[in-house]
């Protein structure tokens, strides 16, 4: 199992629609095949200076390529994640036994 996560922040001001927006084209990554516990929050930390994470699993290594070459997350990212997204910091981990 790899869970690939990222913590980031918008160049869009809180509240607007263009938050909204992009947070809604974010979640339909969910309906990429292979993807599973996916989850979008909000960080509510004072010392984190990200405004949001992402999380999902994959069942094993070839569910998480296929889902970075799917065509969906491909255009999300060229399209909205790269200039939307102000800072971000992404780990990909597996469960230690």
């Amino acid at each position: 199992m790899i869970r690939h996560a990222a913590l980031f922040r918008l160049k869009h001001p809180k509240g607007s629609a263009e938050e909204k927006s992009f947070l809604a084209a974010l979640a339909k990554l969910r309906d990429i095949p292979g993807v599973e516990q996916f989850e979008i929050a909000r960080e509510v930390s004072p010392k984190n200076d990200f405004d949001y994470a992402i999380s999902m699993v994959f069942a094993d290594q070839a569910a998480y390529e296929g889902y970075n070459i799917h065509p969906d997350h491909v255009a999300f990212v060229q399209t909205r994640w790269l200039p939307e997204v102000a800072a971000f910091m992404e780990h990909d981990t597996v469960r230690l036994p």
